[in-house]
């Protein structure tokens, strides 16, 4: 990667303008004429190819579009995480409007591959399972967990959707299956639920028994990597991108050889699981004897 930092931003803040622009009902060429810049540097800006983003354009941008305070704090941290060569949110930044960047990132892949070592995935999350993960967390009120939901629905819409539905191959463990969220009446619906989400042909769902021992990449924690898709040329759509969900930081990596090693750790782990047909019957057999 160049110095001029981490792609990954520039290519989200991208998206935010365009998006804003097309609502604003302004084409490109009136948009950079009221921001006084060439229309090159804002098509350069919206398709993330900036080689250094300047926030005051960007603030200059959210003033032009009408963006609320809330939204133009996203797209401000964005500019500045630009220029910087790992793209990452503090774990206390975590709310539903700061997870907007991801979820418009995972919108725009053709595939996802996850491992999620202690919660299903949360692509195939009903909501009461949701509700039991905020069961406990007295900072988090109904409200919050009703934004979560709505996320929730956005993103597995991904994968559900008649229309070219995003390809999801996801490895759980064991121990997701069997830790229960709610009751385990919840866990058996959630679980029936998995089981049939398993049947869709863009889903490959596999789980990482405890018969399978410590395979490599098993205590990496739960990672989801994102693919954008080839141009007819060969040419990725976009650079593959590994987010990295962790205790106190959640990453963004897309340097070659960060990427290479966690799909060796996803092939690792996808050759220790059960293949799909197993794993289905494993997790309607757990499902049963959660309702019993």
């Amino acid at each position: 990667m160049s110095d001029t930092g981490s792609t990954l931003p520039r290519r989200q803040l991208g998206r935010y303008l365009i998006d804003w622009r097309t609502r604003a009902g302004m084409s490109q060429q009136r948009a950079a004429e009221l921001l006084e810049i060439g229309s090159s540097s804002l098509q350069r800006l919206e398709r993330g190819l900036n080689g250094r983003v300047q926030v005051r354009e960007i603030q200059a941008a959210c003033d032009l579009y009408g963006i609320s305070d809330a939204e133009s704090e996203i797209v401000i941290a964005l500019a500045r995480q630009a220029n910087v060569k790992t793209w990452w949110y503090k774990a206390a930044d975590r709310v539903p409007i700061h997870f907007d960047g991801y979820v418009k990132l995972e919108a725009a892949a053709v595939e996802l591959r996850t491992y999620q070592p202690e919660l299903i995935p949360g692509l195939l999350q009903t909501p009461d399972y949701i509700r039991g993960l905020f069961t406990g967390r007295p900072e988090d009120d109904a409200a919050e967990y009703d934004r979560w939901v709505q996320i929730k629905k956005q993103r597995q819409n991904n994968v559900t959707r008649k229309h070219r539905p995003t390809d999801l191959f996801a490895i759980v463990s064991e121990a997701a299956l069997r830790r229960v969220s709610g009751s385990p009446q919840v866990m058996a619906a959630q679980l029936r639920h998995l089981a049939d989400m398993s049947t869709r042909p863009n889903i490959n769902l596999q789980v990482l028994p405890f018969s399978a021992g410590f395979p490599r990449g098993v205590s990496s924690g739960p990672f989801m990597i994102l693919n954008f898709g080839i141009t007819a040329t060969g040419v990725p759509v976009e650079p593959t991108v590994v987010y990295v969900e962790g205790s106190t930081v959640d990453m963004y990596l897309e340097e070659p050889i960060d990427v290479q090693r966690y799909h060796d750790l996803y092939t690792a782990i996808e050759h220790a699981a059960l293949d799909s047909v197993a794993s289905r019957d494993l997790i309607r057999k757990t499902a049963r004897e959660h309702a019993a």
